[in-house]
């Protein structure tokens, strides 16, 4: 896939690449072809990452949800930038990248809950995410609490529940090739609203 980008007449758009690449991994790996890390800081500059589900890649970036008042919700909220890695483990390639993070529509937020299961649907109202719990059952009785209050109707968003877009400024795209001579290919811009800039890196 990299020769190919080498050869296109046109600019190579890097969110196409990384689609093309998830789609190759989903054919060959759908259980786990959503997984990838997303790194946030805090006041201190300290870096915190966790591994995320992505939930679409569109023409602007990669789509994840979460919960607003979370550890990384609380982070974005006062830094707004991320970064990200996602290994694609059945075609030995991997994507990495930087940039900004914004939110999407509440509209955006409710289409995606509105799909989840009834379940997880529960679960985001009942756990109040990345604070202490002092005993499992706390959150086990909420949540019977919460299914008796939806009980027979659907369950609404919460309004802490919101969908996050991470907008990339640098994109790489890695592929495993023998004798650890792998093939690296970057992509940066200056601006979202910038072209792209492609560069070879040594591996």
């Amino acid at each position: 896939m990299l020769d190919k980008i080498r050869s296109r007449s046109r600019e190579f758009l890097p969110l196409e690449l990384f689609n093309v690449w998830l789609e190759k991994e989903k054919l060959d790996n759908p259980i786990d072809c959503n997984i990838f890390a997303l790194a946030t800081a805090d006041a201190a500059g300290f870096p915190n990452v966790r591994l995320m589900l992505l939930k679409s890649v569109d023409h602007h970036g990669l789509w994840f949800f979460s919960n607003k008042n979370s550890e990384k919700g609380q982070e974005i909220g006062a830094c707004p930038r991320g970064a990200f890695t996602m290994f694609l483990p059945s075609c030995r390639r991997q994507v990495r990248g930087r940039g900004l993070i914004d939110r999407l529509s509440a509209q955006e937020s409710d289409d995606y809950f509105s799909s989840r299961p009834r379940g997880s649907q529960i679960g985001a109202w009942a756990s109040a995410q990345s604070l202490p719990l002092e005993d499992r059952a706390i959150l086990e009785e909420r949540v019977a609490e919460v299914e008796q209050q939806f009980a027979g109707k659907p369950v609404p968003r919460p309004p802490y529940w919101v969908g996050y877009r991470l907008l990339p400024l640098v994109m790489e795209f890695w592929s495993e090739r023998p004798n650890r001579l792998h093939e690296r290919v970057q992509f940066a811009r200056e601006g979202i609203d910038e072209p792209w800039q492609k560069l070879f890196l040594y591996p």
